[in-house]
């Protein structure tokens, strides 16, 4: 928000101002009528890098942003749901693929948009994959044939990158960066311990 009203009270209905609430610290939307606080928060995307034999499936995106461009299956967590679950999701959404065995494999922080992405490490069920509404194909990729110029997202770059730096730790290490770039941006990672 900035300092003109722009949004509207949850609770009431009422306009919102942007101001810095009583033992708080940033601004935030304070209802002008009945005081009501609106905290907008980080969002949360998870996906899943899925294996098969030695092939990793990405997904041709049919949607903006960066349509025509490659990705792993992820989005927006919904509610009632655990990460696990979005990110087998939106891999049965994105590539009707059945994941097998997944775990955490990176955070990333992309604070420019606030957004955190939970990736999620696994197997492809029966190597199974074909796109779905989102998707304008799926295919899996040696690493030679990555189409790394047409990635759609620097999280899909170093998820990727990790991915085959790791080959022996990524079963038992979770990876944490920092993404500070814009998509078609040279890469600025800031990895951390």
């Amino acid at each position: 928000m900035n300092s003109n009203v722009t949004e509207f009270c949850r609770q009431c209905g009422k306009p919102l101002a942007s101001r810095v609430p009583d033992g708080d610290n940033r601004e935030r939307g304070v209802c002008t009528a009945c005081g009501f606080i609106q905290y907008d928060n980080p969002k949360n995307i998870v996906g899943c890098l899925l294996e098969w034999q030695g092939k990793v499936l990405l997904c041709k995106r049919a949607i903006e942003p960066r349509h025509g461009y490659w990705t792993l299956p992820a989005g927006f967590m919904e509610n009632n749901e655990t990460t696990l679950e979005g990110a087998a999701r939106e891999a049965h959404e994105e590539a009707h693929a059945q994941c097998d065995n997944l775990r955490l494999f990176g955070v990333y922080n992309l604070p420019r948009i606030s957004q955190v992405y939970l990736m999620f490490f696994g197997r492809l069920r029966d190597g199974f994959a074909e796109a779905g509404d989102e998707t304008l194909e799926v295919k899996l990729f040696k690493e030679s044939e990555i189409p790394w110029k047409d990635l759609a997202f620097p999280v899909v770059t170093e998820s990727l990158n990790r991915y085959y730096e790791m080959c022996e730790e990524r079963s038992r290490q979770v990876h944490y960066a920092d993404i500070l770039n814009r998509p078609g941006e040279p890469l600025i990672i800031q990895r951390l311990p």
